[in-house]
This record gives C-alpha cells, structure tokens and sequence, in this order.
C-alpha cells in the first residue's frame, strides 16, 4: 500500500509540477554565465543579486521535504541548457550552514531527490557542512524503508570518500552509522570500502564505538571483515574489549575476547 501510495504521488508530480525558468531567473542564470566565464563587467551588486535569486529559488526547489523530482530534473535541465559550468555551480550551491541540496535531501530522506542530483553527475559528495557533515556522513544516519531507496544511498557511497573525516570530532559516515545501530548502513559502507580501523580524534574505532553502544549484531559483522584490529587503544589506552565491560555489555565482552584470543593463536602470513 505504501509503495503504491508513493508511486501515485510520483505520477501525479510529474503530470502537474513541470517547471520552467521565469524572465527573472533566466536573467539571473545568464549574468552567473557571464560571471563564470571570467567576465569583469558584472558589478558586485549586480552579482550578489543574481545568486540571491538563484540561491533562492533553487533551494526552494530542491532542498525542502516534500521536494519534487520532477521539478527538481527541470530545473537542473534548464541549467545546463544556459551552461555546464551554470548547471555545476547551482547543483553544489551551500547555504549560511555549508548545507547543499544534497545535505537537505539526505536528511529528508527524499531519496528521489538524491537520484536526480546524482544523476546530474556534477554534485561534489564529499562536500562538509559547518558542522563538518559530508552528504554520506549523514546518508549513514538516514531513514531508508525501500529497496530502491537503498539503492540510491549505495550509488552515493559509490560517488565519494567513504572513509573521510567529520572536521569537528573526526568521526566516519561507518562510526556515526554503528553508534547509531543502523546495521544496514553499515553493511552498505563496509560493501563500499569502508575501513574498520579508522580512529577518530579520540582514538575510537567504529569496534569500539559498536560495544559501547551495546550492538551486538555490528561487532559480528565488524569482527568478520578482515583485518579487523579488535586490540587497537583510543587516547585513554582503552580496547574495545575494556570500553564494552565499562559499559556493562559482558556478551560484547565475550565475543571480544574470543576473537582476540583467537587471533592471536593464528599463524602469520
């Protein structure tokens, strides 16, 4: 019933929410144009109006919750019909928070949005907020109820940098996605090179992070990849094995051990 309901609303976006540029946007899009390519005859006040207008509408557009796709594919049509470099510098537009579309429409979990702007094939994924957020990082915390919703977030992880960084703690889309439980995104990541051993400002691993928080089912999957260092210490010398008694996960605990007892017993190559 959902996936029919969904797929109604879609048919009707693209029936009634076509969207074409208006004179003003046009004028708008062209003096960017102009500005793009080197021009020196476009006053800064003529420029900050001309990306007050396109900022605006194009966020409008494309970055609210209920955003449509259709009208989302027109507008980044209309773009490139006026340049390349048109289409590229309004796709990775940022806000006062360094938020892109893309930022806005992970969040929303509007999925569909992130199709299309992915398809545009000019969105720089690997983007950061002012809170240091990447698209993917928040991607790794989202909501995904459909199959082909999960899709969309692969092909993202496919387009930019798994493994980078938050600016602030340092965290990785793959620690934000375990400490959060979303096992799901945490297969995704892993299936798009995630690396398990990344340690954040603090010295914690995504391991480490999975037994604090008490997920049993991601220090599994996380113990599972090869080359998983279960011995690595954060900042304050501690281990996954000692962070996951701290917490009082004694089962966590248990499967730690093992494996790092385990491993220990192997021969090395």
């Amino acid at each position: 019933m959902m996936l029919f309901s969904k797929t109604l609303s879609c048919y009707i976006c693209f029936l009634l929410c076509r969207y074409t540029f208006s004179e003003k946007m046009i004028s708008a899009c062209q003096t960017l144009e102009v500005h793009l390519n080197g021009s020196k005859v476009i006053s800064n006040r003529e420029l900050r109006s001309c990306l007050s207008t396109v900022q605006q509408e194009w966020f409008c557009v494309s970055s609210q919750k209920r955003a449509c796709p259709q009208i989302v594919e027109d507008f980044l049509f209309a773009c490139r019909h006026v340049s390349p470099d048109v289409l590229c510098y309004v796709a990775n537009m940022a806000d006062q928070n360094g938020n892109t579309a893309l930022h806005y429409s992970v969040s929303h979990s509007n999925f569909s949005i992130v199709k299309v702007l992915l398809a545009a094939g000019v969105c720089n994924v690997d983007h950061q907020n002012k809170a240091g957020y990447t698209p993917i990082m928040l991607a790794s915390l989202a909501a995904v109820e459909m199959k082909d919703d999960m899709m969309v977030v692969q092909e993202l992880f496919s387009r930019g940098d798994v493994n980078a960084k938050a600016s602030q703690a340092g965290q990785t889309a793959l620690m934000l996605a375990v400490s959060h439980g979303r096992i799901d995104m945490v297969r995704a990541l892993l299936a798009a090179g995630a690396e398990v051993n990344i340690q954040d400002d603090e010295g914690s691993t995504a391991l480490m992070c999975a037994g604090e928080h008490g997920h049993a089912d991601i220090v599994k999957l996380l113990l599972a990849r090869p080359g998983c260092d279960a011995t690595l210490t954060d900042n304050d010398e501690s281990t996954a094995l000692s962070i996951a008694l701290e917490a009082g996960h004694k089962d966590i605990a248990m499967l730690l051990y093992a494996h790092v007892n385990y491993s220990k017993g192997q021969p090395r190559v």
